[in-house]
């Protein structure tokens, strides 16, 4: 992965000869930086930011005269919308935003950004592993790309069912693989005592909102539910019933189906003020018995230890997702979820693209891809005889790669995975749990979690948006039916349909159809 630099001026001189404004050429040094503001998203929230004596920022001054300055985005897509836009509103965008699909489509509306076309030929390595047709045609409109996108070092179909082992073993109950057989065992863990210790503080299931514009309603950790019914995530994406699953009848079924185990107290309540992270807390302290998880927030090192700390004798299992009364069944939908690096158009004025593509095609280099990806080679990694990071062999342990107290020199992953043997063997190693002496692996777990049935919405994450009225009306109200601000029944939800529909819906879904046809994403 050697790269070999060029001369900004020749640079230059590729990417701007057709501009009409007169772009400052940057020639910086290690004593004399130019300063390059980054906001990004973090490989685990639950970390900090990079320290200050980050070896990378002193290799990266002294290679590029870059001062990078580095901002975490909030991990709620919705807080993260915010904060983009709100720095677009004020002009305060930095030089290198990560974005989603919303705020994307603003900046280019907005002007704010620039296109990147003529960049990729400047960092020819990097677009051979991260940039395929797919990623560009993401972010491209018009005929123009405006940004980098790739799925955020995010593997597809990385989540699953989990269940604990142990509490059906002490209750005497088998596995659930009916929808019925679902709720019968949630009811069990909400009122049973599955952990035996003589309270009532157990519940079936455990969730938080975590909504984007391909899992609308109320998010990816119930779609497991949903997907019983065939209505997981916001679009169907068949050419036979392609359409929102809102407007599905066999979302009614689904719905009412929340709204049960919300009634009977057999979701933890404080699923609707969680956030990502109180969400983990609560499962690691044994709150409820079955969730939708992420395959290395749940089975790496660092992440399983205190679950593992308080209960030595506990056990999760990776299940089938419930099957419905028509057969079907699914963990959620599987789709790419692009997520864009732009550039503001402010960086391009001020002559910095050109170092910015310098710098992310070192990151792909040896030196940068190893460095971000594990850290310092002889400190937080060695290689094996396969060349893959290892941390067996470093001199202290403690400051291994997989380490909680580590991940912040492991933050900006997310911009140089590309998913390659080294990374998937040495990111998710094989361990022994501290206390009880569990073999453990992330991989394995991943392996497991694929298998499972998954609902195919490729596609889905580009489709068109709704207004932010209507998008709020779904939202809330949804979330108002299993609340019960509104009764779920047939008559008050065909009422709320019609309402949906009177503020756009069925226009927002004809929409939609008509683009997936476009672009060939039914199937």
């Amino acid at each position: 992965m050697k790269i070999k630099l060029f001369t900004f001026a020749a640079a230059l001189g590729i990417l701007f000869s057709g501009c009409r404004e007169k772009i400052p050429e940057l020639h910086p040094t290690a004593d004399n930086p130019v300063t390059i503001s980054l906001w990004y998203d973090a490989t685990v929230t639950e970390a900090g930011a990079p320290p200050a004596d980050w070896i990378a920022y002193k290799i990266i001054r002294e290679k590029f005269g870059i001062n990078l300055e580095l901002t975490m985005l909030p991990f709620n897509q919705a807080d993260k919308n915010i904060k983009v836009n709100a720095a677009a509103d004020g002009g305060t965008l930095p030089d290198m935003v990560v974005v989603n699909r919303e705020p994307l489509l603003n900046l280019i509306q907005k002007d704010l950004i620039m296109p990147v076309d003529d960049l990729y030929p400047l960092m020819p390595n990097r677009t051979q592993k991260m940039y395929d047709e797919s990623s560009r045609n993401f972010a491209t409109v018009k005929g123009k790309c405006y940004g980098f996108s790739t799925p955020g070092g995010k593997i597809q179909k990385n989540e699953g069912v989990l269940i604990r082992k142990d509490w059906l073993e002490n209750l005497g109950l088998s596995i659930p693989k009916t929808i019925d057989e679902y709720l019968d065992v949630m009811r069990a863990f909400t009122h049973n005592d599955p952990d035996k210790n003589g309270k009532k503080d157990t519940y079936g299931y455990g969730a938080f909102i975590e909504i984007n514009s391909y899992e609308e309603g109320l998010g990816r950790r119930l779609d497991p539910i949903f997907g019983a019914f065939g209505v997981a995530g916001t679009w169907n994406m068949t050419e036979k019933d392609a359409g929102l699953n809102v407007r599905k009848p066999a979302y009614f079924d689904a719905l009412s189906t929340i709204v049960t185990m919300q009634n009977e107290g057999l979701i933890d309540p404080n699923w609707l003020g969680y956030k990502k992270d109180d969400f983990r807390a609560a499962w690691k302290q044994g709150r409820f018995g079955i969730m939708r998880e992420q395959h290395s927030a749940y089975a790496s090192e660092s992440n399983y230890a205190p679950f593992d700390r308080k209960f030595p004798n506990g056990s999760w299992i990776v299940i089938d997702p419930p099957v419905g009364p028509n057969g079907e069944s699914a963990v959620g939908i599987n789709t790419i979820p692009y997520t864009t690096l732009v550039i503001s158009k402010k960086a391009q004025k001020e002559g910095k693209a050109p170092l910015i593509a310098a710098l992310l095609e070192w990151m792909v280099s040896d030196e940068g891809y190893y460095l971000l990806g594990w850290g310092q080679e002889g400190v937080n990694f060695v290689f094996n005889e396969n060349h893959v990071p290892v941390t067996e062999g470093i001199p202290d342990p403690s400051k291994g790669y997989t380490k909680a107290a580590q991940q912040p020199l492991t933050q900006l992953r997310n911009m140089v995975f590309w998913h390659s043997d080294a990374e998937l063997v040495s990111r998710y190693p094989t361990y022994t749990t501290e206390v009880s002496h569990k073999t453990m692996s992330a991989l394995t777990v991943l392996r497991e979690m694929q298998q499972k049935a998954w609902a195919n919405a490729t596609g889905s994450d580009s489709m068109p948006l709704p207004s932010t009225e209507l998008k709020h009306f779904y939202e809330q109200g949804v979330l108002d039916f299993v609340i019960g601000k509104r009764t779920l029944t047939k008559e008050n939800w065909a009422l709320w349909l019609e309402e949906f529909d009177h503020l756009g819906g069925k226009r927002w879904e004809e929409d939609g159809v008509e683009k997936a046809r476009q672009a060939n994403y039914l199937y």
